[in-house]
């Protein structure tokens, strides 16, 4: 049951990021900080693709993704298409991963230590998707106040 919900959810948040990205009236403004503004949409885009895809596809879906997470703030001027390639490619890998797991695997300890304690599976995707959604609030944030 909490898979279904789960499956749904990162589905839900995942195309909302995509259609934050689409209504960028400017695609050079993806890239644009300002003041206090330290991350750009467009980081912020590759950092949830790179965070989501070593958490999850890495670690529960087995895909082999290798994370380079200094490049997902680093990196600059990737195409408003190419984001929403990366974007797409984690919605399905999401779901494919998800849909694989029973209610039993979500029980279970996640396999790797991310903060100071170990936890279960279903602890850390919810984790996950709270993480999605706070950045995706910034994304929107962002284009509201930068994409003029």
């Amino acid at each position: 049951m909490i898979t279904e919900s789960l499956r749904s959810l990162y589905t839900r948040d995942l195309n909302k990021l995509k259609t934050e990205i689409e209504a960028y009236q400017n695609e050079e403004n993806l890239w644009k900080i300002d003041k206090n503004i330290a991350n750009s949409a467009g980081n912020l885009v590759l950092h949830l693709v790179g965070n989501l895809n070593h958490f999850i596809g890495t670690h529960l879906g087995n895909t082999g993704y290798v994370r380079q997470r200094d490049l997902e703030f680093s990196l600059k001027d990737v195409s408003r298409a190419e984001l929403i390639e990366k974007i797409e490619a984690t919605t399905t890998m999401i779901d494919s991963t998800l849909s694989q797991l029973s209610e039993d695997d979500l029980k279970k300890e996640y396999p790797l230590v991310v903060f100071e304690n170990k936890m279960t599976t279903d602890y850390f995707l919810i984790h996950l998707i709270a993480h999605l959604d706070y950045h995706l609030g910034q994304v929107n944030y962002h284009r509201r106040l930068l994409d003029i």
